[in-house]
């Protein structure tokens, strides 16, 4: 959302969390824990942007391919460092990772079925709400917001008057390889404590529905991830029903196509007022 809002559609945020999950539990299992990890994690999510945004604008290479080259890499690296590592192409079980600690809230952990909803989650989950006010500060209240968005509304008019175009999407671009980098740690950290092949199965794609649909606002973006989670979460309980488990396994993506047709539709018809 915040590259969008720069002028810039980061489709490289899938491998971007792919290499800093597996990262981030590298760190974690040798270098200290999970706090480790997670720095690591969002250091390298800095850094994979950054080397996507150095290809695409500074080397001007298409950045649509650019993202696709970076995702198929990230998916056969991630794979090979892997392996070299710990022997095994599936998963990162042998090592001793460790995992990101889970938050219960006094009170409300008390209350029957709310507390099960609302407390006890990875402390990334909470981390993850508590940015989507950041992220709106950051956009909406700063000088640096301002720039952000003028650089994907009018890059001229921020050119005009000194302001360094290429240097604020360098600016976005971090800002979304922090994010992406903690979303990877949250992946491999706290939603399971190890890395695994592919783990993210297209998460990054369903950000940049999520994204679209919520018209790159903070909180627009937010309901959307949310309308996805729910598709999810439905998905994981419906596997114990008779559906095919091969339907039931769709549920997240067909949520993401038919938002994206509505999203589409709804946006063609106020066009045409």
């Amino acid at each position: 959302m915040i590259t969008s809002n720069a002028g810039i559609t980061n489709i490289g945020i899938e491998g971007i969390m792919l290499i800093s999950a597996l990262a981030g539990v590298f760190a974690s299992a040798f270098l200290g824990g999970p706090w480790v990890g997670l720095l690591v994690a969002i250091l390298v999510g800095v850094i994979c942007s950054l080397l996507i945004g150095y290809v695409s604008m500074s080397l001007k290479a298409d950045s649509v391919l650019t993202c696709i080259a970076f995702n198929t890499m990230a998916v056969g690296g991630t794979v090979y460092f892997m392996y070299a590592v710990v022997k095994d192409k599936g998963t990162t079980l042998a090592l001793d990772s460790g995992k990101l600690p889970s938050i219960p809230i006094p009170i409300i952990e008390e209350i029957p079925v709310l507390g099960k909803i609302l407390s006890n989650h990875n402390i990334l989950s909470y981390v993850s709400f508590f940015m989507v006010f950041v992220v709106y500060i950051l956009l909406y209240k700063t000088p640096l917001g301002l720039r952000i968005r003028s650089a994907g509304k009018d890059p001229k008019a921020l050119s005009s008057v000194g302001v360094s175009l290429l240097k604020t999407r360098y600016i976005a671009l971090a800002i979304s390889g922090v994010l992406g980098g903690i979303a990877g740690a949250f992946m491999s950290m706290g939603y399971v404590t190890w890395f695994s092949k592919n783990m993210t199965a297209g998460r990054g794609f369903i950000a940049l529905a999520a994204d679209a649909m919520g018209n790159s606002t903070p909180i627009g973006a937010t309901m959307a991830s949310l309308l996805f989670a729910v598709a999810e979460a439905l998905s994981y309980g419906l596997q114990v029903t008779t559906f095919p488990p091969e339907l039931v396994q769709m549920l997240p993506y067909m949520a993401t196509i038919v938002g994206l047709i509505l999203y589409s539709i709804k946006r063609n018809a106020d066009k045409a007022k």
